[in-house]
């Protein structure tokens, strides 16, 4: 590069950095948006340009009930009315066609109605009926409100698992556990305030718990996956910290802070500084976390870990818990692909019952074991899937996609126990009475978390993103 010597007609040679360069030429517009687009990626405050950690605990607008979530992900869509919605009409018309119209839009063709092939009992003090694949959340449910009437967009696994997790099944969108870490920020800064447990690679994949255009210190961090047994589940590439990885750190980190001194404020630099020390802290307290051998027997039988089929999903639960009881702000827990799966589109009966027997004592467990800790009440447990399933048979023994009507259940976290809310028709397709849409759930989770969810936006591409997108409405009648 060259530039007009002052005293002379001649052009002499000059070095120009890329920073000088930015700065000094066309009036310093390029550096301008150097700066913008450097601030975006590592947290700056526009005001003093100085390095800000994104991940800070941050005080919320409103008053919060939860500090924390733990979602317990059903991948695949479980069968509403098997579990948690009971319909005496469907046995009273097994085998007959549904009386009204089916929805337009389906994922496969069905045929007659089928009645449940399990039976529904009344628990606790309620007096709500549970079916008996749930017979251990179903001894917890005076802690529960389940929502009968939730109801959502798309009939494909891609589209519902996006849409519950990020609330858009189509576009590109952070997820609910990015934009509670954008809001919030997380309490503990040696963990990560996002931990996905076990997730699938399949409809979505990393999207699940992707940031998308949230910086991306808001994305999850994954420990195992829907291939690898719990007790193997680690986060990739994080090894126990040792003596001689200190030193390395502490030598790197040294030259960085002398090389801050020479060049001035550098917030690209001293975002790498924080992230650098960050994943040694994290090497340090994530083993310690996860140590299952600190628990004592008790709580492992509580868990059902040391014993099948509930040792692995128990393994899970625990880590939440642990995790929760650390600060950590939204731990999701998947079970699903490909060694679980809620999708029985045939051998109802076999699938169901095989995929319950894995879950029911571990989710009982951990809803216990939170209460008799003290953490169920500032912790919001939720449970549930992308969609229901069809009231109407697919195929001998199967029921299809029903994102009509179905049933997720809330506990903890300023979430009246002991309840129902809403209702589907007769026979279970359709969300009739207080109807529930997924934005007014993550609308609800938020108010719950502290946060105004017409307010928590994000500048993206001309316009102001919301975990809602232009709808949802707090559901009141279910809160404390």
């Amino acid at each position: 590069m060259t530039r007009l010597s002052p005293d002379s007609f001649f052009y002499t040679p000059r070095k120009f950095s890329r920073r000088a360069l930015l700065s000094e030429f066309a009036c310093g517009f390029g550096y301008l948006a150097f700066c913008g687009l450097n601030a975006l990626s590592v947290g700056v405050d526009s005001t003093t340009t100085r390095y800000v950690n994104p991940l800070a605990p941050k005080t919320p607008p409103l008053t919060p009930k939860a500090k924390r979530v733990i979602f317990l992900f059903m991948h695949g869509g479980v069968s509403h009315v098997d579990t948690f919605d009971p319909k005496p009409k469907l046995t009273e018309f097994d085998g007959q066609p549904l009386p009204g119209a089916k929805p337009a839009v389906t994922f496969a063709e069905t045929g007659d109605l089928l009645k449940s092939p399990w039976s529904f009992r009344r628990y606790g003090k309620s007096g709500i009926e549970v079916s008996d694949l749930f017979p251990q959340v179903g001894s917890c449910i005076d802690d529960i409100c389940v929502i009968r009437s939730m109801h959502a967009d798309f009939v494909s696994h891609g589209g519902a698992g996006l849409q519950l997790q990020t609330g858009d099944g189509i576009s590109i969108r952070p997820s609910m556990g990015s934009w509670l870490l954008y809001g919030l920020g997380t309490e503990n800064q040696n963990l990560p305030g996002f931990i996905t447990i076990s997730p699938t690679f399949f409809h979505g994949g990393a999207q699940n718990y992707g940031s998308a255009f949230l910086p991306a210190a808001y994305q999850g961090t994954r420990i195992g996956d829907g291939n690898t047994p719990a007790s193997q589940a680690k986060i990739d590439n994080l090894q126990a910290a040792d003596v001689e990885q200190r030193l390395q750190l502490d030598l790197l980190q040294t030259r960085n802070r002398q090389h801050l001194l020479t060049t001035g404020n550098d917030t690209r630099l001293e975002a790498r500084i924080e992230s650098y020390e960050l994943a040694f802290r994290m090497q340090t307290e994530v083993p310690k976390v996860v140590d299952i051998s600190r628990e004592t027997k008790q709580t492992l039988a509580l868990y059902g870990i040391g014993e099948e089929p509930t040792d692995d999903f128990g393994r899970q639960c625990l880590m939440a818990r642990q995790f929760a009881e650390k600060g950590v702000r939204f731990i999701q827990v998947s079970h699903s692909l490909p060694r679980s799966y809620w999708d029985q589109h045939g051998d109802l009966y076999k699938g169901h019952q095989s995929n319950a027997a894995k879950v029911d004592k571990p989710i009982a467990g951990l809803l216990k074991d939170l209460k008799q800790r003290g953490l169920l009440n500032d912790t919001l447990l939720i449970w549930g899937g992308g969609f229901g399933r069809s009231p109407a048979v697919q195929g001998k023994d199967g029921r299809d996609h029903n994102p009509y009507g179905f049933s997720i259940w809330m506990a903890g976290g300023g979430i009246k126990g002991g309840m129902t809310y809403g209702a589907t028709d007769d026979f279970g397709w359709y969300a009739v009475e207080n109807k529930v849409h997924i934005h007014d759930w993550h609308a609800t989770i938020l108010h719950l978390m502290g946060l105004d969810h017409t307010k928590l936006t994000y500048r993206y591409g001309g316009r102001d993103f919301r975990l809602t997108d232009v709808a949802g409405v707090v559901q009141r009648p279910i809160l404390l």
